[in-house]
């Protein structure tokens, strides 16, 4: 059975994000991401970088960040209708991207994507592949809802499949071969439908302050550097 077969088509995917993400939840979303981008992921992405997005979805990191190569990876053949100008759109496999040559990318992002996976055999092997695509001082960022802290909702979305948490996130990098140096339990809140914040300026007063993360927030984050074999 082949990973696309594996996964949802694009047609149920497209039904599924139709209902759980109405278009002015996305525009709220796309505002979101613009605080997220330019008051936090920034830090991790210099302006003449390649960045590759995978399982980019909306597009709401890679529409966002400032960089001088942009490139969404995705499956479903509509993520270019909500790619950006500029922004490449790749439709293939997160384990086998073949239009990019390894050393290719200088930052590899993923964002609420792994869950979506059938099993962490293609968890790992996506590792791989970021890590193969990536230069040698080339880092990758996840960003994940954690089992640890979201176990009572996470199964609420239909289309959840593999559990992680950053312990499991951790390892499964170092398996694949990567050096971890941040790793956050507790960042962002579990999704954009909870509760504060919410708005803009929430988000911006949300990442000045810490000590909310540990009380709100349900995602891990992890950003790990290309280990040197």
């Amino acid at each position: 059975m082949t990973e696309a077969r594996q996964l949802e088509s694009g047609d149920q995917l497209e039904t599924l994000y139709r209902h759980r993400f109405p278009e002015h939840e996305l525009k709220h979303k796309q505002a979101i991401w613009q605080v997220l981008c330019k008051r936090f992921f920034s830090r991790w992405v210099n302006p003449g970088d390649t960045v590759v997005d995978i399982g980019a979805g909306y597009c709401e990191f890679i529409n966002n960040v400032t960089a001088a190569n942009k490139i969404a990876v995705d499956l479903n053949p509509e993520v270019h209708h909500f790619a950006a100008p500029g922004v490449r759109v790749i439709n293939e496999s997160c384990t086998a991207i073949r239009q990019l040559p390894a050393g290719s990318a200088d930052v590899v992002f993923m964002s609420n994507f792994l869950e979506h996976l059938p099993d962490k055999q293609l968890v790992l092997g996506t590792f791989r592949e970021a890590r193969r695509i990536l230069n040698d001082d080339g880092h990758i960022i996840v960003l994940q809802p954690n089992i640890r802290f979201a176990y009572a909702e996470y199964w609420d979305f239909f289309d959840h499949h593999t559990a992680l948490s950053d312990r499991s996130l951790v390892e499964g990098l170092q398996l694949a071969g990567f050096a971890p140096e941040v790793v956050i339990p507790r960042f962002l809140p579990y999704t954009t439908k909870s509760r504060l914040p919410q708005a803009p300026w929430l988000v911006a007063l949300y990442l000045r302050f810490p000590p909310a993360w540990r009380l709100l927030g349900k995602q891990a984050l992890v950003v790990a550097r290309k280990a040197q074999v």
